[in-house]
């Protein structure tokens, strides 16, 4: 993805918002609860955050009612973006270490 489409995707709201929230694992409903944004809205941020490669998939977990729920968690701790001589974009994937964490978690969770 080029950086000016990166930058529209940014750009669009409640996407950054998204974003930030994402650092735990959270389904599409729980970020549109908490950030106060309509549900369908939501699903469409997400999609276009996964079609960049910011947010990902992280799990189906079953709800209490025994249905699968998507769970998605950002992919990148930071976007740096900088225009000189053309824009340019620096993104900083999430640690291992966080992952792993999250890893752990999951598993104690369905344990």
């Amino acid at each position: 993805m080029s950086g000016e489409d990166l930058i529209e995707v940014l750009g669009n709201k409640y996407n950054t918002e998204i974003l930030a929230a994402a650092d735990d694992p959270k389904s599409a409903q729980e970020l549109s609860d908490e950030l106060d944004v309509p549900i369908a809205t939501c699903y469409r941020r997400i999609d276009e955050l996964e079609e960049a490669d910011l947010i990902e998939l992280h799990d189906r977990p079953l709800s209490d009612d025994h249905r699968r729920v998507k769970v998605y968690r950002r992919r990148v701790d930071s976007v740096a973006v900088e225009f000189h001589d053309g824009v340019s974009i620096e993104l900083t994937e999430r640690t291992s270490a966080a992952n792993r964490l999250d890893e752990v978690w999951r598993n104690l969770s369905n344990a």
